[in-house]
C-alpha cells in the first residue's frame, strides 16, 4: 500500500440498510421529527404571470387556497459516500403537496418531494447554528421545474408571551439583479392595485376570465385584501393572533446563500443557504424560475385539552420574465410568494 493511502478507519455503511423501530426513526429526523402526519389547512398565493394571450404585461392571479400535505419518515438511513471526507448518513421524509382554490376548487399546485437533515461536514465545510441541524427540500413542479434549497433548523423552546412577530415578505415586482424591494410598493403595476378599478387593471387579474366570475373578497379572516396583497404574511400573523406558542421549530431554506434587500433593508441571509434550480427549456425564454426561499414554523400550540401541532409558512419563489411589448426589453423578478396554517389531522 503506498505510505500516502491511509486504510478505512472505521466500518464501511452496511450495504443492507433494515429499519430501526418507529421511536428510532423519529430520533434520527431530530428537528424534522413533528413534520411526519397528515397535514391540512388553508392560505394565499399571490402569482403574477406573462399574459401573451391577454396582451398585457402581466396577470395577477389571486388565489385563496386549500391544502393538503402528506409527509411520511424514510424508515432507513440515507449513506452517502464520501472521497475528500468520510462517509455521512443523511435522515429524511418525503412530501406530497396538494393545493386548490378554495373558493372555485380549481387546481394550482401539486408537489412531490423530500426533506433532509445533514450533519456537519468539513469538505466543504458546513455547520448547524448551535443546537440546530443543516436540512435542505428538495421537490418537483410539473410546471418543468425541480429545486434544491439547503438551509438550517433551529428549536425554540419559549416565545415571550406565546408569540411572535412574522417578518414582512415583499410581492412587488423588481428588475432581474437588482436588491428586492422591501415591500408593499405595488411596482407601479395598476393590477396589485385594488383602488383601481380601470381595465388596465381589472382585466389582468383574479377574478376576470374565471366563470363563474366569483369576486375578490373585501378582506380574508379579518385583513383587508390590498394588505394581503402587499404582504400575505399578515394572514399568517393573524392566524396566531389569541394563540399561545409553547414552542416551534424554524425551519429557513434557500437556494442561495444570500438575496439582496433595497436599502434600508438587510439583506436575507440564510445560514446554510445553497441549491438551485432547474427548468424545462421552454421555461427560460418565458417565465424562469430563478430563486426559491422559504420559512416554515412547526409551532406546538397550547390548548384547553392540551396542545396541538400547527405548521405555518412563506415561500417566495423569484419568477422571471420580461414586460409584453416593451422596448428595450426591462427583464423582471417577479415574487409568486404562497402562505399557508396547516394543522395535523388524523386521516
Amino acid at each position: 500500500m503506498p505510505d500516502d493511502v491511509k486504510p478505512i478507519a472505521r466500518p464501511r455503511p452496511p450495504s443492507v440498510r433494515l429499519s430501526p423501530d418507529t421511536t428510532g426513526v423519529l430520533a434520527d429526523l431530530g428537528l424534522l421529527a413533528d413534520l411526519a402526519g397528515n397535514w391540512h389547512g388553508h392560505g394565499f398565493n399571490l402569482i403574477a404571470r406573462p399574459d401573451h394571450d391577454g396582451g398585457g404585461p402581466l396577470f395577477l392571479e389571486l388565489n385563496q387556497t386549500e391544502e393538503t400535505l402528506k409527509i411520511d419518515p424514510i424508515g432507513s438511513p440515507i449513506p452517502n459516500r464520501g472521497f475528500a471526507m468520510e462517509d455521512i448518513t443523511l435522515f429524511g421524509l418525503t412530501y406530497l403537496q396538494k393545493i386548490s382554490d378554495s373558493v372555485t376548487g380549481g387546481a394550482l399546485h401539486i408537489e412531490p418531494g423530500i426533506w433532509i437533515t445533514q450533519p456537519a461536514i468539513t469538505a466543504p465545510v458546513e455547520n448547524p447554528p448551535p443546537g440546530g441541524q443543516i436540512v435542505a427540500r428538495m421537490g418537483n413542479i410539473p410546471h418543468g421545474n425541480s429545486l434544491l434549497a439547503q438551509g438550517s433548523a433551529i428549536a425554540v423552546d419559549s416565545l415571550p408571551g406565546g408569540t411572535f412577530e412574522i417578518a414582512a415578505v415583499n410581492t412587488a415586482p423588481f428588475g432581474v439583479g437588482a436588491p428586492m424591494p422591501v415591500g408593499g410598493t405595488q411596482g407601479g403595476f395598476p393590477a396589485y392595485n385594488l383602488a383601481d378599478t380601470s381595465p388596465a387593471a381589472v382585466n389582468f387579474r383574479t377574478p376576470f376570465g374565471n366563470i363563474p366570475a366569483i369576486p375578490l373578497p373585501a378582506e380574508i379572516n379579518g385583513v383587508p385584501l390590498q394588505t394581503v396583497i402587499n404582504d400575505p404574511t399578515r394572514l399568517l400573523q393573524a392566524a396566531i393572533a389569541g394563540q399561545f406558542i409553547e414552542k416551534m421549530v424554524v425551519l429557513t431554506i434557500s437556494t442561495e446563500a444570500t438575496i439582496a434587500v433595497a436599502s434600508p433593508g438587510t439583506p436575507i441571509q440564510t445560514l446554510n443557504g445553497a441549491g438551485g434550480i432547474e427548468n424545462i427549456p421552454f421555461l427560460i425564454p418565458n417565465a424562469q424560475t430563478a430563486t426559491v426561499f422559504a420559512t416554515f414554523w412547526i409551532e406546538t400550540i397550547r390548548h384547553s385539552t392540551g396542545s396541538f401541532l400547527q405548521l405555518q409558512y412563506v415561500q417566495t419563489v423569484l419568477l422571471n420574465f420580461p414586460i409584453l411589448g416593451k422596448v428595450p426589453v426591462v427583464n423582471l423578478s417577479w415574487p409568486h410568494v404562497s402562505v399557508a396554517t396547516l394543522r395535523k389531522t388524523f386521516g
